[in-house]
Parts: structure tokens; C-alpha cells; sequence
């Protein structure tokens, strides 16, 4: 299983697009920019001289989209997780580089900013209609997640209008809660997945997902700690062994309370032990092609292809 970036539909298997592998500041840290450092920042710095296009250090929120094509081999449906505040963004670079015209399913890991505050810009990948009159975009997310949501977003929660409101031309979503519980699989546009709940600090549950019958793939940006019942489930010493897990890491060096960082990171997939992994969510300690180099040497030892995705990337695979 490879990976390769395409000219936006040269294969018309299914895929897995990386709209953002960053952080929730994203990269470059504009405050490296505004209050730069002595050396200042490489990567950041960088980002002012290669077209974000061509440097896999520039980082969008994460968010990954898959391309599902059915089993009627012609019919495409493309299922988002997360929606953060470079949505807009990610639909002008690689919507229109991979030829993406809309999104049929959104699931949400869960609702701090950088997973959710785009939501009001999924209009721009749905059908026109000044007075709202399309088939509203199914969105599953937890209960949690959903409370939180109506408050920050009422008039996006709100299903009818009170009398004497006015028509605003909003997002349309069907929001469908779901479990955090791997025991309580879901079906979104045709395919299925399975809650993958972990802990994002020890406060704060969220939730990875388990999808593909043919290419088993976990993805999980947010996590400080596995939750055994779900190592369990993606481990090759558990139910079966992943083909792909697409993991957290936010810093280079150290620890955080609500992250993975690299040494943990790698201690995971080394537990897990998928058949590859790539990882996402990196701040600016990250420079791709540096700690590429190094992941290289490190897979060579362990025996488990692991490197950074980059925004943009699209992996074909057989979901």
C-alpha cells in the first residue's frame, strides 16, 4: 500500500485525502512571524518563501476526507472528519486540486476549535439555494459534542425558525448522535465505522475512528492515552492487525498533557503495531523532511513503515 499525489482523479479507486496534518495553530505559528525568535524560525520562516503548495511543513487543521468509491465501482462518496477553522482553506487547495465537488457525510472527533469552527463554511461545498431548500448534510457526532455545538453555533442547530425570523442562507446539516463506545459501529454514506473513544487529556474523552473492510484503517488526531478497550480493538495482538494508522504527535521533543508527543507516539505504534502508520496534528518543531529521514531509520529498526503525512496527500487504497 503506497501512497503518491495525483492530479485530482487519474484513479478512480477510493482514497484518503490529508486536508490538514498541523496543529490547532496550524503552521506556520504566525507568532513566529510577528514576534520572530534570534535564529528565527526555519520552518516558519520558510513558509513565506515556498508556496504552501510545495512545502509539506505549511500545516492546516487536521481533517481528513475520504473518497469512497461504492461497490457499483462509478459512484464516489466523500465523508469528512473534522471541520476546523482552515476549512475554507483546505476547499480552495485541495477541493479544487483533487477535484472534490462537494461533501456527502461529516463526522466530527469531537468540538474544540480546530475540529469544528468551519462549520459554518460546509455552504460553499453544498448545492445553492437562497432560501435553504437542499437535502441537509448528515453530520455524527456525540452528545457531548452536540450541546456544545448548539451554543456556539445556535442557528446552525436550530432545525425550524421561529415566527417572524428571517431566511438566512446558513449550512444545512442532519446532526446524528453516535456513542462513544467501539460496541456501537455506524454507517455513514455506505461505509461503516467504529468509534474509537480516547482520552485527550485525562478530563476529556475523544474519539478516533476504525473504517475499511478490505484496508482496515484507525485514525485518531486527538489523544494523551489510550483507553485499554480501544488499544485493544486496533492492536495486532487484539482483534486484527491494522493496515494503516494515521496517529497524533504534537511535539518533537517533550510531552504534553492532552497530546501524543514523538517518544509516545512511537511507543504507541510500536504497541499497536499496524503494518504502517502515518502521523499528524505536528506543530513547528516539526521539519518534514528532516524527521522523515530519521522516521526512515527508525522503521528500517523496528520493522513498522511509519513517516509524516503532509496536507495534500492522497493515498489510494482499497476501503
Amino acid at each position: 500500500m503506497g501512497s503518491q499525489m495525483d492530479d485530482g482523479g487519474a484513479n478512480g479507486g477510493s482514497s484518503l485525502i490529508f486536508l490538514g496534518t498541523g496543529c490547532s495553530s496550524a503552521v506556520p505559528n504566525a507568532r513566529c512571524l510577528i514576534q520572530p525568535s534570534d535564529p528565527p524560525c526555519k520552518v516558519c520562516s520558510d513558509s513565506l518563501s515556498i508556496p504552501p503548495e510545495l512545502n509539506p511543513n505549511y500545516r492546516c487543521n487536521t481533517s481528513l476526507l475520504i473518497d469512497y468509491l461504492e461497490d457499483d465501482g462509478m459512484s464516489h462518496r466523500y465523508i469528512l472528519i473534522d471541520v476546523g477553522k482552515c476549512f475554507r482553506e483546505q476547499v480552495l487547495r485541495w477541493f479544487v486540486r483533487h477535484k472534490i465537488p462537494c461533501v456527502d457525510s461529516i463526522i466530527l472527533t469531537h468540538e474544540h476549535a480546530d475540529a469544528i469552527l468551519g462549520l459554518d463554511d460546509i455552504r460553499i461545498v453544498q448545492s445553492h439555494s437562497p432560501i435553504n431548500d437542499i437535502n441537509p448534510t448528515p453530520i455524527y457526532l456525540t452528545q457531548f459534542a452536540m450541546d456544545s455545538i448548539a451554543m456556539k453555533f445556535s442557528y446552525l442547530a436550530t432545525k425550524n425558525l421561529k415566527e417572524g425570523q428571517e431566511v438566512r442562507r446558513v449550512a444545512q446539516l442532519d446532526w446524528r448522535i453516535i456513542e462513544s463506545n467501539h460496541e456501537k459501529p455506524f454507517l455513514c454514506s455506505g461505509l461503516e465505522f467504529v468509534p474509537l473513544p480516547v482520552m485527550h487529556g485525562e478530563d476529556y474523552v475523544c474519539l478516533g475512528f476504525l473504517f475499511g473492510r478490505k484496508t482496515r484503517v484507525a485514525y485518531i488526531s486527538d489523544i494523551s492515552r489510550f483507553i485499554p478497550s480501544t488499544e485493544s480493538v486496533i492492536s495486532k495482538s487484539g482483534d486484527r492487525q491494522l493496515d494503516l494508522l494515521i496517529l497524533d504527535t504534537l511535539y518533537r521533543g517533550g510531552s504534553h498533557n492532552t497530546h501524543l508527543c514523538w517518544d509516545q507516539t512511537l511507543d504507541a505504534v510500536k504497541r499497536v503495531c499496524p503494518k504502517k502508520a502515518l502521523l499528524i496534528g505536528m506543530t513547528h518543531e516539526y521539519d518534514h523532511h528532516k524527521d522523515n529521514e530519521i522516521l526512515s531509520e527508525w522503521s528500517r529498526q523496528e520493522g513498522i513503515p511509519v513517516q509524516l503525512a503532509h496536507d495534500g496527500l492522497r493515498l489510494f487504497i482499497d476501503i
